[in-house]
C-alpha cells in the first residue's frame, strides 16, 4: 500500500476511534481504549512519515477521493515538507495519547474530551495532506472547531469560556484571511488545486497582498504578535495533554501553512518579504519571553514561552525568504534547517514541560507557582524530566534547543552578503533581538524551576504531594531522552531535512552524519563546528569530577544545623524567594514601558501592627490598544443594526431593492 494511502487510513480511522469513543462514553474503559487507539495511530503515522522522509521523499504521492468539490475532488499529496510535518504531529500527538492513558483517569468530564481528542488529531493530519484549498480550508476549520471544543472541556471553571470565545473569534479570523488569500491565489479560474498555483505566476503586488494574508491567517493560529491574544487563555484552559498538543503541535501546522503558501505557491520572494518577517517574528520573540517573566501560573508561563518560540522559527523563516531572494541558496538553507529544526525542537521540549505542568497539576492541584515549592524531592522523576525541559528551551547545550538557537544565529552571520541594506540592517538587529529573548528565556526557566520545584514547600498540598502514574513518567521521560539525542546527535536531524529544504529552496545543507566525530559543520570548519557528543562528555565528566572532589577531599569534620536565619532556625517557608521577587528587577526595567506596571505600596504608620502591602497591577498594551477598541466598535456598530429587526414590511422589501441596485452598479462597473 503506498504511504499516502496508509496515512489516510490512520486518519480514517482517528475518525472512527471519535466516533467510537461518542457511543462507548459511558464505559469505564472508554478512556484507555480512545488513548490507546490514538496511540496506535498515531504512531504507525510517525512511523509512516519518517520512512518516506529517510526514503524517497524527493518523489511526491497524490491521491484524488470522490470528496470535496464536485470539479475537483479530494486533493492529497505527500511530499517532503508534508512528510516532515506528519512526523512531528504524529510524534507529538503519540506521545499525548500515551500521557492522556494516565492523566486521563483524573479527567473529571472525560464525555467532553474523549470524542474530539482523536478528531482534533485527524484534522491536523488533513490539513498537513491537502493539496487543494477546498480540503485545506475544510481541514483547518475542523481542526479549529475541534480543538475549541477541549478548550471548552472545562467550560465552568473561571475565564475557560472566555477563553473558549476569544480563541473561536480568532480561528474564524484566521480562516477568513487564509480563504481570502486562496482566493487570490486561484485567480479568476478559479482552480483551487495547489498545483495550478504553483505554475500560476501572481504579479508581485497580488503576492505581497497574499503574504500579507497569509501572516494573518498562519500568524493568528501560531501566535504571532499582535495575534497571540488568544494564545495565553486558551493553552491553560484545556486539559495538560490537550494543552501540549495545541502549543506544540498545532502551532507547527499554522507555521507549515504559512510555508507552504510562502515558498511553495507564491514562487520566487522578493527580498522585503524577508524583512517584514523578521521584524514580526522578532518583536514576536522578545515580547513573548516577557510576558512569560510576569506569569505566575505555569501553564500561563508555557503558554507565552509558545510565542517567543514562534518568533524564533518566523526569523528563521524570514532569513531564508531573504537569501532565497537573492540566490543564496546555501544561507538559504542553513536558515530553513534552522527553522525546522526548531520546529522539531520545541515540539518536543514544550510538549514535555506541559506534561510536567500537568503532573504538577494533578499532584497538587495548583498552577500558581507561589503555592508549589520543594517538589523535587516529593516528585523526582517528574523534577528531572521538567529540569531536561527546562535546560532544552532555555538553548543551554548538550540539549536540543541549543543546535537550533546557534544555527538560527550563524545564518544570520551570512547576511554580510545580503546586497540590500534594508537586510543588513535588519538582521543584524534581529540578532541582538534574539539575543536578548535567548537570555531572557534562560531567566525564565530558572525562575520556574527554582521555586516550583526546589526550596521548601509553600503550601500543604505542595508538602504532600506524590509523583505521578507511569504512563505520563513515560511520556515526559521519553521526550526528555530525544531532547538529549537530537542535541548530541543533531547531524542525522540536520540531514532528515536536507530533501525538505531541497524541495523548498533548491539547496540543501552538506551531509552531516558524514563528518568525523559526528560534528555539525554549517558553513565551514575555519568558520564554525560544534561537536554535541564532546560537549556531552565533557559536561558530564566535569560534573562527575566536581562531585567526587567534593566528597572526596571535602572535610569531614561538619556539623549539619538549620540555616541561620537571624535566630529563628525554622523560619516560614513564606520567608523564600517568590516568583514575583525574582522578576521583579526585569518588571523595573520593562515593565512601565511594555506592560504599564504600577506599583502600589500601603505602608502603616507607626504603631500600627497591621502587615505592608504592595500591589503591582499589569496591563496588555497590545489588548488596550488593538482588541478593547476593537469588541467596543463591534458592540456600538451591533446596538445600532440591531434596529434592522424590527422594520417593517415596507422597509425590509425597500432595503432589499437598494442592496440589488448597489450589486448591479458594482457588476456593472466592475472592469
Amino acid at each position: 500500500m503506498p504511504t499516502i494511502n496508509a496515512l489516510l487510513f490512520c486518519v480514517a480511522a482517528l475518525l472512527a476511534t471519535s466516533m467510537i469513543a461518542v457511543a462507548l462514553i459511558r464505559w469505564k474503559g472508554a478512556t484507555q481504549l480512545t488513548y490507546g487507539a490514538t496511540l496506535l495511530l498515531t504512531a504507525t503515522a510517525a512511523a509512516l512519515a519518517a520512512g518516506r522522509l529517510f526514503g524517497d521523499a524527493a518523489t511526491p504521492l497524490t491521491v484524488t477521493l470522490p470528496l470535496g468539490l464536485p470539479w475537483l475532488g479530494a486533493l492529497f499529496r505527500l511530499d517532503a515538507l508534508s512528510a516532515f510535518f506528519l512526523l512531528v504531529i504524529n510524534l507529538g500527538a503519540a506521545a499525548a495519547s500515551l500521557y492522556g492513558l494516565g492523566y486521563g483517569r483524573h479527567e473529571h468530564a472525560p464525555h467532553r474530551v474523549l470524542p474530539f481528542f482523536p478528531a482534533f488529531l485527524a484534522g491536523m493530519n488533513l490539513v498537513i495532506l491537502a493539496d487543494d484549498a477546498f480540503c485545506f480550508l475544510l481541514s483547518w476549520e475542523f481542526m479549529s472547531l475541534a480543538s475549541w471544543a477541549l478548550v471548552m472541556a472545562h467550560h465552568r471553571i473561571d475565564d475557560n469560556a472566555r477563553a473558549g470565545y476569544v480563541y473561536i473569534i480568532m480561528a474564524s479570523f484566521g480562516t477568513m484571511a487564509l480563504l481570502l488569500a486562496f482566493g487570490l491565489l486561484a485567480g479568476p479560474d478559479g482552480d483551487y488545486a495547489f498545483a495550478a498555483m504553483r505554475e500560476a505566476a501572481p504579479a508581485p503586488w497580488l503576492a505581497a497582498l497574499v503574504l500579507i494574508l497569509a501572516l494573518l491567517g498562519a500568524g493568528s493560529k501560531a501566535g504571532l504578535v499582535p495575534l497571540h491574544a488568544w494564545l495565553p487563555l486558551a493553552h491553560p484552559a484545556a486539559p495538560s495533554h490537550v494543552s501540549a498538543l495545541m502549543s506544540g503541535v498545532m502551532t507547527k501546522v499554522a507555521i507549515y501553512g504559512f510555508i507552504r503558501i510562502t515558498f511553495d505557491l507564491l514562487g520566487t520572494p522578493a527580498w522585503w518579504w524577508g524583512v517584514i518577517v523578521l521584524i514580526i517574528g522578532g518583536v514576536t520573540a522578545v515580547l513573548g519571553v516577557l510576558y512569560a517573566l510576569m506569569q505566575n501560573d505555569l501553564k500561563r508561563i508555557l503558554a507565552y514561552s509558545t510565542i517567543e518560540n514562534i518568533g524564533f522559527i518566523f526569523v528563521g523563516l524570514g532569513l531564508a525568504l531573504a537569501f532565497a531572494a537573492n540566490n543564496m541558496a546555501g544561507a538559504a538553507a542553513l536558515a530553513l534547517t534552522a527553522a525546522l529544526f526548531h520546529v522539531f525542537n520545541h515540539t518536543l521540549f514544550k510538549s514535555l514541560l506541559f506534561f510536567g505542568a500537568g503532573a504538577v497539576l494533578t499532584a497538587t492541584g495548583e498552577r500558581d507557582m507561589e503555592k508549589l515549592g520543594g517538589l523535587i524531592h516529593r516528585m523526582p522523576m517528574t523534577a528531572l524530566f521538567v529540569l531536561v525541559g527546562c535546560v532544552a528551551i532555555s538553548a543551554l547545550p548538550p540539549f536540543n534547543g541549543f543546535v537550533s538557537e546557534w544555527l538560527t544565529l550563524q545564518a544570520i552571520l551570512l547576511s554580510l552578503g545580503l546586497p540590500q541594506w534594508g537586510l543588513k540592517i535588519a538582521v543584524p538587529a534581529i540578532g541582538g533581538l534574539l539575543a536578548l529573548a535567548a537570555t531572557l528565556a534562560a531567566a525564565c526557566f530558572v525562575r520556574l524551576y527554582g521555586i516550583a520545584f526546589l526550596g521548601r514547600p509553600r503550601s500543604a498540598v505542595a508538602a504532600n504531594a506524590t509523583d505521578v502514574d507511569l504512563w505520563s513518567r513515560a511520556s515526559m521521560g521519553v521526550f526528555a531522552a530525544l531532547c538529549l539525542v537530537a542535541g548530541i546527535l543533531p547531524g542525522f536531524v540536520i540531514d532528515g531535512l536536507a530533501p525538505v529544504t531541497q524541495y523548498m529552496v533548491g539547496a540543501h545543507m552538506p551531509a552531516q552524519a558524514s563528518v568525523p566525530w559526528l560534528s555539525i559543520v554549517p558553513i565551514a570548519e575555519s568558520r564554525s563546528s560544534y561537536n554535541g557528543i564532546l560537549v556531552f562528555i565533557f559536561i558530564t565528566f566535569s560534573a562527575l569530577l566536581a562531585v567526587a572532589v567534593i566528597h572526596r577531599l571535602a572535610s569531614r569534620a561538619v556539623r549539619r544545623a538549620p540555616a541561620w536565619d537571624c535566630g529563628f532556625p525554622d523560619a516560614s517557608p513564606a520567608l523564600q524567594y517568590t516568583a514575583s521577587g525574582f522578576g521583579q528587577p526585569l518588571r523595573r526595567v520593562f515593565g512601565a514601558m511594555i506592560f504599564h506596571a504600577r506599583e502600589e505600596v500601603e505602608m502603616p504608620p507607626p504603631g500600627d501592627t497591621s502587615p505592608a502591602r504592595l500591589q503591582v497591577s499589569l496591563r496588555d498594551v497590545i489588548w488596550d490598544a488593538l482588541y478593547a477598541p476593537l469588541a467596543n466598535l463591534v458592540l456600538f456598530l451591533a446596538g445600532h443594526l440591531n434596529r434592522l429587526q424590527f422594520l417593517t414590511i415596507r422597509r425590509y422589501l425597500g432595503l432589499v431593492f437598494f442592496s440589488l441596485v448597489s450589486l448591479l452598479v458594482v457588476l456593472a462597473l466592475w472592469p
